[in-house]
């Protein structure tokens, strides 16, 4: 099979990458001509210089690829202007979809988000049937990711086939933008003041995500959805293994709920005067929540998660330490 990686400079696309080469399939490989290509050391692939967002370079990158994988997308949303995620997340969705129906691409694989999904308002852990509830001005990149999915949902309508994936938290190796890895940096420098809150989240390992997006091209069901995860965890757990795997002491600062809203306000009047802070408003707001998932649709259809989390935090850390984001 000959398949194309949008956004296959990055974190997930890049393991993608190096899943279809492990499994003998070509490799096709659309970026900017800005884009570091460090993420594809050793990966065999071609190139096409292009974006989302330019239909004929992505037309020409479509052509005679069986499959796409489109991971590309703004992720790192505390980061991004909000109007260009949208335009890059929804319609840059459109784009590829178009580009991959034109080129006659048999199946398109979409890197949408959990982001998109829930959380269900009995507190159970949400699943694919749960849309996307909170607030659009607080949490931008989920309902960007859930514009993009109903973009993909019409596509699917008009006979498009179309297999959408919703990774949780992601951690592993080769995170070269810090997005998840920023917990592992963040309890490395503060160690013992490190807040934990009471909250929660599930999280998995980019090398599985990697791996459920061949079986989702393989055999995933045609306009369905699919929970992406390993395991839940509540924030106090994730911190102490964090921890111990980095060196230092667990938290012990305890931010009580009724704090969770208050510190938000303030790290929102902080950036709108240009203060730099760890996190941004929308990840502090969640801080309370347990965003947890129910993983079972995927586990049985496209197999189960095959590393630990605590063996994917220290193999995050100790790629951070090689390659000299942080020191041992």
């Amino acid at each position: 099979m000959k398949a194309l990686v949008t956004g296959g400079t990055g974190f997930v696309g890049s393991h993608i990458a190096r899943v279809l080469n492990a499994a003998g399939h070509s490799v096709r490989v659309l970026h900017r001509p800005s884009s570091k290509l460090d993420a594809l050391e050793g990966v065999e692939y071609e190139s096409v210089l292009g974006d989302v967002l330019d239909s004929v370079p992505l037309k020409a990158a479509c052509e005679d690829c069986e499959w796409v994988f489109h991971t590309a997308a703004v992720a790192h949303y505390w980061r991004a202007n909000v109007k260009h995620m949208y335009e890059v997340n929804v319609e840059g969705t459109r784009q590829v979809l178009d580009a991959a129906r034109e080129a006659g691409v048999k199946r398109v694989i979409f890197t949408s988000s959990a982001a998109a999904v829930g959380p269900r308002a009995d507190g159970k852990p949400a699943n694919e049937d749960d849309p996307f509830s909170l607030p659009p001005k607080h949490f931008p990149y989920g309902h960007s990711k859930w514009l993009a999915e109903e973009v993909v949902r019409e596509a699917v309508a008009n006979g498009q086939e179309v297999v959408t994936l919703n990774p949780t938290i992601i951690m592993g190796p080769g995170d070269l933008n810090m997005i998840s890895g920023s917990f592992i940096t963040q309890v490395k420098r503060f160690g013992a003041l490190a807040a934990v809150t009471s909250g929660g989240m599930m999280v998995t390992d980019v090398r599985d995500v990697a791996r459920w997006h061949l079986m989702a091209a393989e055999k995933g069901q045609n306009g369905q959805r699919y929970l992406l995860g390993t395991q839940n965890y509540p924030y106090t757990q994730w911190m102490r293994m964090i921890a111990e795997v980095v060196g230092v002491s667990p938290s012990r600062i305890f931010a009580p709920d009724f704090i969770v809203p208050f510190a938000a306000s303030v790290i929102d009047f902080a950036r709108m005067i240009g203060i730099k802070t760890p996190i941004d408003a929308n990840q502090a707001r969640l801080g309370a929540r347990k965003m947890y998932f129910d993983c079972t649709k995927a586990w049985n259809e496209l197999g189960r998660p095959q590393i630990d989390m605590l063996q994917s935090l220290r193999d995050t850390y100790d790629w951070y330490v090689e390659h000299g984001y942080m020191k041992s």
